[in-house]
């Protein structure tokens, strides 16, 4: 019951045009208590890179936070499906799978770019943003967010104002790529990215990327 007055409240909030920067601040507050708990862990992305729907490489990373904060990946397997030619042949396919997985590393890493946004960044969005309450979350959508032209909108749970799921349109070089970012919540309490999809239509190009084995970094 509770829950529900609070949605109702927000909602009336929103339609009155009350204060965004209140409420961003707010969830730059909750999305950054959050972050400083997740950098307590180290975790695994396996990324699935499909052609033309079929399955042509795996990648296998590994993330963590430095000391100074800052999100930091490894790359520590990639395996393709592509049968190696022998010969020249054979490390020309090479060389180009190399710049296949160089342009698949930029495009999770501009999702990254997406999943974790700087207190500055989110305020700035916000700023920027259409906010309405919709099916008992909180929406807010803005363009012009990290490039001219992009666009991003983000689902917010209004009871811990942590993110559910992102969804953005953007660019990594001059292709259109789309993104969409999922999040879950461990016992705790503690939100984390669980899974992303990329659809790059100018490479007929998806990527399906799941974020596994949470686990405590040893101290």
């Amino acid at each position: 019951m509770f829950l529900i007055v609070i949605l109702g409240l927000f909602s009336l909030k929103v339609q009155a045009q009350i204060d965004k920067t209140s409420l961003s601040l707010e969830i730059s507050k909750a999305e950054e208590e959050n972050r400083t708990q997740l950098k307590e862990y180290v975790w695994k992305r396996r990324s699935d890179v499909f052609i033309e729907s079929q399955l042509k490489l795996t990648t296998l990373s590994e993330f963590s936070f430095d000391p100074s904060g800052n999100l930091t990946t490894k790359r520590i397997e990639a395996k393709t499906t592509v049968e190696k030619k022998p010969g020249f042949r054979g490390k020309a396919q090479a060389n180009a799978a190399e710049e296949k997985i160089d342009y698949i590393q930029k495009a999770l890493g501009l999702s990254m770019d997406y999943a974790f946004m700087s207190r500055g960044e989110l305020l700035d969005f916000f700023e920027k943003a259409t906010v309405t309450e919709k099916n008992g979350f909180i929406e807010a959508i803005a363009s012009n967010v990290k490039i001219p032209g992009d666009r991003l909108m983000v689902q917010i749970d209004p009871e811990t104002l942590l993110f559910t799921n992102k969804e953005f349109t953007s660019l990594l070089g001059n292709d259109k790529i789309e993104g969409k970012l999922n999040y879950e919540y461990f016992s705790k309490g503690i939100s984390h990215l669980s899974s992303t999809f990329l659809d790059m239509p100018t490479q007929k190009m998806t990527i399906e990327a799941i974020n596994q084995d949470y686990t405590i970094r040893v101290q």
